[in-house]
Parts: structure tokens; C-alpha cells; sequence
């Protein structure tokens, strides 16, 4: 049945990410014959297991808005844990009996209920007697399963979580870095508390069980391990447990505090929960707390040292991060020498000062936070200008903060957060977008740097121009400490940069960033002056213009672009570390210049639609997206097709091409040229 469920999963990530790459990206990574062998065996599988998850292609979730969230009470409270931060406590509570010992996770408590096999409602833990009914939102979670094969009632417990990866890339689509979630577990909250559950199936919410509530008529032979197994039968992803005596807890608590420093599910401590059911049934509760279970957090390793420093660290938009610069110390297994203090607010409360001496730890064991600083001296100078571009900086008051306030901040309530900024417009902090493209997949294509990256990379002022990427390992010992980074980390972006220095001239034409030109017309201009870069920089707008499909304002733009000395001088920084590839030959015949093109549906002479894009932009030809009144063909293989393209190309005289029509006719131009 395992081994079945593993395949169920792994055929849905294959037929989504092959659905991904033909929807979004117009490229095929297997044909419509594979695609459909093995939607039908994932299918087979799902009838054969009685198991459909939520996320497979299946199935579709229609996504419906709500006016609110209605409230239900839970059919028995739902209890806080008693806590401890000893493993020997741990050890006492499991006495002669076993435990499961289980992380325990920082995300939403969710409860779920099904009959007769099907998802029928979800509820959040809420205060513990109250939760709000989210059973749409449930139903759109990545990991759950609509249908399972048994037909009672079940009723489970588990947390709905966004691991870090997912947090991550969410927070990097929002440009404004004062909008950012600050963790995991907020993201969470409110995506799982979405009136419009599209806005959940975005956040990519999944959920691991940890409690089997009721399931009559199932024996479990009185163990919650028995209990988590067959969750795991039925399709669910469970809490990783460990079934341990007293004497195995010191063993079982290391082996968790090893993994979380690298585990991409946020957890703040374990569960420990005795695996014979009725014993601890038996020992019914306190006025707070059950007596079957105990949670055990992790006791922060603190250390005593100097701050040296602080590091004023610009955002694209602006903000100004102060971060905390202090003598290196061991913690939790790694050196430390600087944490984040988030803004001024929190300088000013803890009265920093260079030379303080101050309390520093790891929050969860991974982030390094200043717990207390014991001198207050608070003789820091806030800075006049921007350490990046030395223009000059604002104070300013932004919003406010609840009562619970956010790893750090100010918690008072309504107590507004005092930000730096810095407001020259010309910030080179603010270029972070031209680095981010100067590194994208159809340029230098360096895997690695992603805009969060760069970010802090020229926040630190390790970047200045295009040509110090290629230097970073100059600043290695700084970049393996940043948040995010590792050894293993800063290797593959340093191999990554080193396969970089081999291009070729239209992707450094493209990765230039200069204005209106994109891929296609990068190939245009390398192609039209023979792949001589010194031929372009020379051009003037009137030869520019003489590229078919090109025009005056984007020659403008190449010619502007090289008439300015600092691009020019970065431009030559830049060769020096570059190896510029040429075309052997280019002897391909522009038969199809000033031609513009679509293409959609699927295609069979090509590998996909890129391929096939590809072969008309080497011949001169464009690819565009639309059909308009500039469109000159429309390649689909299915010319008779009723679809919105077709209609379009129709309704304005475009040709409709299949692709044998259009290798045919590229054949006769060829002859005939």
C-alpha cells in the first residue's frame, strides 16, 4: 500500500510539472502519449487505493469565495500541552512506558472529518472549544486527500504549515520588503484563513497529522503508533515520530535537534505522547493540560559577547536593515557573528552601543537573535547617509504592532516601528533588478543568485558592478554565515558562476539590461554585425535601424546605452571575466526575416514550441504570443480547431499553417535564397 501511495505522489508531481511546462512555459517535456499512459495509470491507482489527494490532476477544486468563516465547537476541547525544555524531564514522563516522540510543528492546528470515504469538513483549532469552519480551504491544501478507502467516520488532528522554501519564494514576489511575512507559521495563519480559497491553493499550505480522534471499527490493538500507520494507509502525511522508552529519549531528542537545523518544516520543539492509549486515557487531565502527553521546547544555547559593530544593509526599496556585528561565537553547532535587529525601534530598546556586551542566541536553533544586552551603553550613531549609494537617509514612523508583537519588535501595543530609509532614487540598492536579470536563465544563467540573494549580496557591498559576481569568493567566509547559506550552498553557487563565465554574445546583450531589448532582438543585433561586439558598440542609430523588425527608438537605445562611459567602463570590467563564445558558423539563410510568427497547441517535428521558436528567430524570423493585425502566420498543427487563435488569425486574413506547411514553405524560401 506504501509503495503505491509513493507512486500515487510522484506521478501527480510528474503530470503537474508536465502540465506547468506546457501551460506557462510552451514547452513539452513529454509527449501527449506518455502524458496520457500516465494519467491513466495514476487513475488505476486511485481506484485500485480508494486515495485521491487534493493536488492531483485528477481531480479538480473549484475555488469559491465566502462571505465569512462560520464557527463550530469542537466536540471535546482541545488542551494546550504542559511544557518542558529538559530531556530528562522527558525521560521521567515516559517512565516505564513507551513514547512517541514527534516534532511539533509551528504552523495551525486543523481538524478534519470524513465520511463515507470523502472530505466533509475542517476546522481550525481556533481558542480550543471554538474553531472556524475552513473546509474549502482544506480541500485545496497540497498533501490532503479528498477520498480515502475507508467509509466511517474519521475524525484527525494535524497542523497545516508552509515550509520554508515555499515562504521563501512567496516573500520574494512581494517588492516591497516592509510587506513580507516575517515567518512561516503568519503566512500560514492567514492562508489557511482565506475567504477565497484560489488565494490558499497559492500558498501551497500542507498538512502532516499528528492525532487520530475517532475511527470506529478499526482496531489498533491500543497504540498510537498503530494509530499514525494506518493514517499513513489511508493517504496521510504524519508527523515524523520516534517509539521510545526512557532510556531512548536522550538518543531520539539528538537525533531531532540534528535534523532541525536543516528541516524545511518550521517546528519549535517535540510532542511526546505515550503509545499505549489507554494508559494514558487513564490518567485523565489537569484544569489546563492532559497527563498522555508533554511538549518538550528547545532550551536556547545563549552566549555572552562584544558588539562590534552594526551593518546598515539597504533593500531595493529603500529600507535601511540594521544588523548586529559582534565577536564570533559557537552556537548550536556553528560559528556566529551577526543577527538581525529588524529596525530602530529595537536598537533604541535595547540601547545599543558598539562595545556593549551583549546576550546572543539561535531562535528555534537557526536563527541568531541578541536575547539581552547587558551594558545599554546606547551610543550608537544612527547613520546620516546610505552606506550604498551615500545618499542621505529618513527616519521614519511606520504602522504599529499587536500586543504579540514580531520576534523582537516592539511589542507595547500600538506602539509605532521606527524604519531607516534611504530617499535618493538613484540608489544602487535599488538596481537589484538589473542584477536579477543579468543572471536570469536567458542571460548569464547563474542558478543561485536569486533577487533575495543579490539583495543581500549588495546590501553587504560585495556587488557593485556585473563584473564582481564573478569575485564573490573573495567574501566566502562572510557568505557561508548569511541566513540561507552553507557551505554546501556557497560550493554550488561558485561552480555555478565559474559554468558562467563561458557565454555567449547574445545572451551578455540581453543580460545588459538595456532598454527594449529583449532575447529576441539581442539575436537580431549579434547576428546583423556577425557576433562582433565591438561592431555594436560602434553602431549608430541609422545601421541599427537597418535590422529588419528593429526600429529607430530601440537603435536609440543601444546607441544611448554605449554612449555612457560608466557602462562602458563596467562593460570592459565585465569582458575580462568572460569567455565569449562564437557561432562556428552562421550560415543559417534569413529566409524568414521580418516574418512574425505564433505558435500554439502542440507540435510534432520539434522537441516543443521553444525548439520550434528557436528555428524561426535563427532565420530571422519573430515569435510573438498574440495574433494580431501584425501577424503574418499562425503555426497550428490543428488548422481546423475552433480555438480563440484560430478565430482571431481567421477574422483578420492571418495563414494558418500546419507544421508541415511551414517546413515546406521554409524550405522553398531557402532553396529559392
Amino acid at each position: 500500500m506504501d509503495q503505491k501511495l509513493e507512486r500515487m505522489k510522484e506521478l501527480s508531481a510528474i503530470l503537474k510539472e508536465a502540465s506547468r511546462a506546457y501551460y506557462q512555459d510552451d514547452t513539452e517535456i513529454m509527449s501527449n502519449l506518455d502524458y496520457d499512459r500516465l494519467y491513466d495509470e495514476l487513475l488505476s491507482l486511485e481506484k485500485e487505493t480508494g486515495t485521491v489527494m487534493a493536488d492531483s490532476p485528477t481531480v479538480t477544486v473549484g475555488y469559491e469565495a465566502l462571505d465569512s468563516l462560520p464557527k463550530e465547537r469542537h466536540e471535546s476541547p482541545m488542551l494546550s500541552l504542559d511544557k518542558t525544555k529538559s530531556p530528562e524531564d522527558l525521560a521521567a514522563f515516559a517512565g516505564d512506558h513507551e513514547i512517541l516522540l514527534s516534532w511539533k510543528l509551528d504552523g495551525l492546528t486543523v481538524v478534519l472529518t470524513y465520511q463515507e470515504g470523502s472530505l466533509v469538513k475542517a476546522v481550525t483549532r481556533g481558542n480550543g472549544e471554538i474553531g472556524e469552519v475552513i473546509t474549502n480551504n482544506a480541500k485545496v491544501f497540497q498533501n490532503i486527500p479528498l477520498r480515502i478507502p475507508y467509509q466511517g467516520e474519521l475524525i484527525l488532528r494535524g497542523e497545516a504549515v508552509i515550509t520554508y522554501p515555499d515562504f521563501e519564494k512567496i516573500n520574494e514576489e512581494i517588492s516591497d520588503a516592509d510587506a513580507r511575512y516575517k515567518n512561516p507559521r503568519n503566512l500560514c495563519s492567514g492562508s489557511v484563513r482565506q475567504l477565497n480559497n484560489e488565494i490558499t491553493a497559492k500558498r501551497k499550505v500542507r498538512f502532516f497529522a499528528f492525532a487520530l480522534v475517532r475511527a470506529d471499527g478499526v482496531d489498533f490493538e491500543n497504540s498510537r503508533g498503530s494509530q499514525m500507520e494506518w493514517l499513513k494507509s489511508q493517504g496521510f502525511e504524519t508527523v515524523e515520530y520516534r517509539k521510545v522508552t526512557a532510556a531512548g529519549v536522550p538518543d531520539a531528542v539528538a537525533y531531532f535537534a540534528e535534523k532541525i537545523q536543516h528541516y524545511e518544516v518550521p517546528s519549535d520543539g517535540l510532542v511526546a505522547i505515550y503509545d499505549n492509549i489507554s494508559y494514558g486515557q487513564s490518567l485523565g487531565r489537569t484544569a489546563k493540560f492532559p497527563r498522555d502527553s508533554i511538549a518538550f521546547k528547545w532550551k536556547d544555547e545563549t552566549r555572552e559577547t562584544i558588539l562590534t559593530g552594526i551593518e546598515w544593509s539597504p533593500s531595493r526599496t529603500g529600507l535601511i536593515n540594521p544588523v548586529a556585528l559582534f565577536e564570533p561565537v559557537e552556537l548550536e553547532g556553528s560559528t556566529v557573528s551577526r543577527a538581525s535587529v529588524h529596525n530602530l525601534s529595537i536598537v533604541k530598546s535595547m540601547q545599543l552601543g558598539i562595545g556593549d556586551r551583549i546576550v546572543v542566541y539561535k531562535a528555534n536553533m537557526i536563527i541568531p537573535q541578541i536575547a539581552e544586552n547587558l551594558t545599554r551603553s546606547g551610543n550608537l550613531e544612527i547613520p546620516a547617509i546610505c552606506p550604498a549609494c551615500g545618499g542621505p537617509t529618513q527616519i521614519r514612523r511606520m504602522g504599529q504592532r499587536d500586543a504579540k508583537g514580531d520576534e523582537g519588535a516592539p511589542s507595547a501595543q500600538g506602539e509605532a516601528v521606527e524604519t531607516l530609509y534611504c530617499v535618493n532614487e538613484d540608489c544602487s540598492a535599488k538596481k537589484i533588478k538589473l542584477y536579477t536579470l543579468f543572471v536570469s536563465r536567458d542571460a548569464l544563467n547563474i542558478e543561485g543568485l536569486s533577487e533575495a540573494t543579490l539583495e543581500k549580496l549588495i546590501g553587504r557591498g560585495f556587488l557593485h558592478s556585473f563584473a564582481d559576481i564573478f569575485h564573490l569568493s573573495d567574501f566566502r567566509d562572510e557568505i557561508v554565515e548569511m541566513e540561507g547559506f552553507g557551505e554546501k550552498s556557497c560550493d554550488n553557487l561558485t561552480r555555478n558562476i565559474e559554468k558562467a563565465r563561458t557565454t555567449t554574445l547574445p545572451r551578455l546583450l540581453y543580460g545588459l539590461g538595456i532598454p527594449n531589448i529583449g532575447v529576441a532582438n539581442a539575436k537580431l543585433i549579434c547576428r546583423f554585425f556577425d557576433y562582433d561586439l565591438e561592431r555594436i558598440r560602434a553602431a549608430s542609430v541609422e545601421e541599427l535601424s537597418e535590422i529588419e523588425g528593429l526600429g529607430s527608438v530601440i537603435a536609440a537605445s543601444v546607441v544611448d546605452y554605449f554612449a555612457n562611459g560608466q557602462n562602458r567602463q563596467a562593460l570592459d570590467a565585465l569582458l575580462g571575466e568572460l569567455q565569449i563564445e562564437k557561432p562556428a558558423s552562421d550560415d543559417t539563410a534569413q529566409s524568414l526575416a521580418g516574418k512574425t510568427f505564433v505558435v500554439t497547441g502542440s507540435v510534432e517535428h520539434f522537441a516543443n514550441r521553444a525548439e520550434l521558436k528557436t528555428f524561426i528567430e535563427e532565420r530571422g524570423g519573430k515569435v510573438t504570443g498574440s495574433v494580431t493585425g501584425k501577424t503574418d502566420f499562425l503555426i497550428n498543427n490543428d488548422t481546423m480547431s475552433s480555438s480563440s487563435k484560430n478565430r482571431k488569425a481567421k477574422e483578420l486574413g492571418v495563414p494558418i499553417l500546419s507544421e508541415t506547411d511551414f517546413l515546406a514553405m521554409c524550405g522553398s524560401a531557402e532553396e529559392a535564397g
